[in-house]
């Protein structure tokens, strides 16, 4: 929730000291990758005996991105750097509540990449508790822009930031196993692509020139909160690697909908925005279909575990093996 606040505070016009937001999310993602990188070389300097040191780096950092690595996480990667080019256009244009509001969308296009990408189908009964979610979305636009707070905008740029991060958590999945399932090696490589994929963005953007423009010491507040931004960053980047390797893309999709509500709340009363009461109902509404189809999913999840067991059971009585 802080990087979302800080984030805010970056990308508004009306705040920031410079209109530069994808080189100030250049910067937050050459500073995950500095700390990824760190992060390993002390892992490495802890147990030296599995490492093979050259110039002070060890083999296994050094393996950790090459370039066979970077290029097997680069789909990741274009993924990444579309989810939070228009995960921060869009808070440049909506407030943190409707921001907030956007992201349980993430669960409907999970369920569409996962079946086209996965291969993994849905049931009928998840499907229908998304029903949900799309009746308090819709509800919650109209509200917001019967009160004049919407922007169209950064309502487009909040559902391409959500498709993009259905996307992210699914490739998440699939990308682990090339990095030996660690999320910091994942976190370093899908960084360091970043910070190659976003040049040519902001060359087209010219915000090179605009940085250079001003002296550095006329910003040192802005360009401090852009570094703590960069280490918020970085944590929920490893946060969300290691969620997805021990649970599933849905379950990370689902706790960032849980995330999303409570933080609605906070923003709300944090920044004393005045709400209808029809867009409390559309946030109940959004919160009660996430959780139902939370809950449904559950179930399914522990349904197909069991079978497996028995299945892998009944399999050894058979044949020993």
């Amino acid at each position: 929730m802080a990087m979302v606040f800080l984030n805010k505070h970056l990308f508004s016009s009306e705040n920031a000291a410079l209109n530069v937001p994808l080189l100030i999310t250049w910067i937050q993602c050459l500073i995950s990758a500095v700390l990824s990188w760190l992060c390993l070389l002390a892992s490495s300097a802890c147990c030296p005996q599995t490492s093979i040191h050259w110039l002070g780096i060890s083999a296994e950092v050094r393996a950790s991105c090459s370039v066979h690595n970077l290029r097997k996480v680069l789909p990741l990667s274009l993924c990444f750097v579309a989810m939070v080019t228009f995960n921060n256009l869009c808070i440049k244009y909506v407030t943190v509540s409707f921001y907030t509001f956007i992201r349980p969308l993430a669960t409907l296009f999970n369920i569409f990449f996962v079946y086209f990408i996965l291969g993994e189908v849905t049931s009928l009964r998840a499907i229908l508790c998304c029903a949900g979610i799309i009746v308090g979305f819709l509800l919650g636009v109209d509200q917001e822009d019967r009160q004049g707070t919407l922007s169209w905008i950064g309502l487009f740029y909040g559902i391409a930031s959500c498709m993009f991060a259905a996307l992210n958590g699914v490739y998440t999945a699939r990308v682990l196993p090339h990095v030996d399932k660690s999320a910091m090696k994942l976190t370093l490589c899908n960084n360091l692509n970043a910070c190659l994929l976003f040049f040519p963005l902001i060359s087209l953007r010219g915000e090179m020139r605009t940085v250079l423009s001003v002296p550095f010491s006329e910003n040192v507040a802005f360009w401090t909160s852009v570094a703590v931004s960069g280490v918020l960053g970085w944590s929920v980047a490893v946060v969300t690697g290691l969620q997805v390797l021990v649970t599933s893309p849905l379950t990370h999709n689902i706790s960032g909908t849980a995330k999303s509500c409570f933080q609605t709340v906070v923003a709300v009363i944090w920044l004393t925005e005045m709400k209808r009461f029809l867009w409390w109902i559309s946030s109940f509404i959004v919160l009660f279909g996430s959780l139902l189809y939370s809950i449904v999913r559950f179930h399914e999840m522990k349904e197909k575990s069991v079978h497996r067991k028995e299945a892998s059971k009944t399999n050894f009585e058979e044949t020993g093996v």
